[in-house]
């Protein structure tokens, strides 16, 4: 049977705008109105969804999104777009969206954001967060009482979770290896840096750096693997620190698998441009683009932060709303890359 969302997906308009139109309430031009009723005739369309749908209005749904801060990493403030964008959306709907930002190093207050959210009454959680056993039990314990949850950006795949929205990591982790070796021509002494070992994101970008380097044989090494909190202010030090000290061994590249890209490049500019170690990194921000056009980023791979926001709101408001399962576990973002030349 037609869904609203597919017939909003083959009109190109949001679910809200078809609700509109099915339903007589106006609001709508009218070559957009006759577009879908058009597609809604063809597919044969019955309006129980519909029905449901405006029975949302009366229940007060709540929806909760637990994320990392923007201001300790401001890929997030990409996906807060995403969010934004979807809580406009569903406010047609008279769903509400709660969102509480986590911390890099506490996972006792991520749990702890958990639990106030399901206090103000949320029906579905959407998580971005630590992997650790923890964070498991809890998200399995809302899985027990009736509240979904599916992850963002980074996984937890051994919860209870109902689906994982994000990049496919060591795949990324993959062509980050790829990357490399084109740069440095197959040989290198590689530093990686990691925002933690308990972000799963991070430890699999790493899994499939080293997988490919492996299966190809290139003549590079990981000489340095550093967890930096996903902080500027941290990676430039410990970047220095690795550049200048003469006991290390030579490190000609590196690569950020986490945040920290503008600290890291701002200890390579220190140095003399024929001194300094290629970077590959992550996500595609204004200042990861004027770096990429200074010539102090290799590469940069792209993860598609917006649909990371917005997507995890939509599974949860079909599968709470509108009775609508996931129709798969994972939804992987495209891994797209970003070089000077494509600027």
């Amino acid at each position: 049977m037609a869904t609203i969302k597919q017939i909003a997906a083959l009109a190109g308009v949001s679910r809200g705008t078809v609700d509109r139109v099915l339903n007589n309430r106006g609001g709508v031009n009218k070559e957009t109105a006759d577009r879908i009723c058009e597609i809604a005739q063809s597919l044969g369309y019955v309006p129980n969804k519909v029905a449901r749908s405006l029975s949302i209005r009366k229940k007060e749904v709540k929806l909760g999104y637990v994320l990392f801060p923007p201001s300790k990493n401001p890929f997030f403030a990409q996906v807060e777009e995403g969010i934004n964008q979807k809580i406009s959306d569903l406010a047609e709907y008279g769903v509400e969206v709660l969102v509480r930002y986590g911390d890099y190093n506490d996972v006792t207050y991520q749990i702890q954001l958990m639990d106030e959210l399901v206090k103000a009454g949320v029906s579905g959680l959407a998580f971005c967060g630590f992997n650790t056993p923890e964070i498991v039990s809890k998200i399995d314990e809302l899985s027990n009482i009736g509240i979904p949850v599916v992850t963002a950006n980074t996984d937890i795949p051994e919860s209870k979770r109902i689906a994982y929205v994000g990049s496919d990591y060591e795949k990324s982790g993959k062509v980050a290896g790829s990357l490399m070796s084109m740069v440095t021509g197959g040989t290198a002494n590689v530093a990686a840096f990691l925002g933690s070992r308990n972000i799963l994101c991070h430890t699999m970008r790493l899994n499939g750096f080293r997988s490919y380097i492996a299966q190809h044989g290139y003549n590079i090494k990981l000489t340095n693997v550093v967890e930096n909190n996903d902080d500027d202010f941290l990676t430039f030090s410990l970047v220095r620190e690795l550049l200048t000290n003469k006991n290390n061994p030579q490190v000609d590249a590196i690569f950020l698998a986490a945040a920290g890209t503008f600290g890291a490049c701002r200890a390579v500019e220190m140095l003399p441009e024929q001194d300094r170690p290629k970077v590959i990194c992550y996500d595609c921000l204004p200042q990861v683009e004027h770096m990429l056009k200074n010539g102090l980023i290799s590469a940069a791979i792209c993860q598609q932060p917006v649909y990371q926001g917005s997507k995890p709101l939509d599974i949860l408001f079909n599968k709470i709303c509108l009775e609508i399962k996931p129709e798969k576990e994972f939804y992987y973002t495209n891994i797209e890359i970003l070089v000077d030349e494509s600027l």
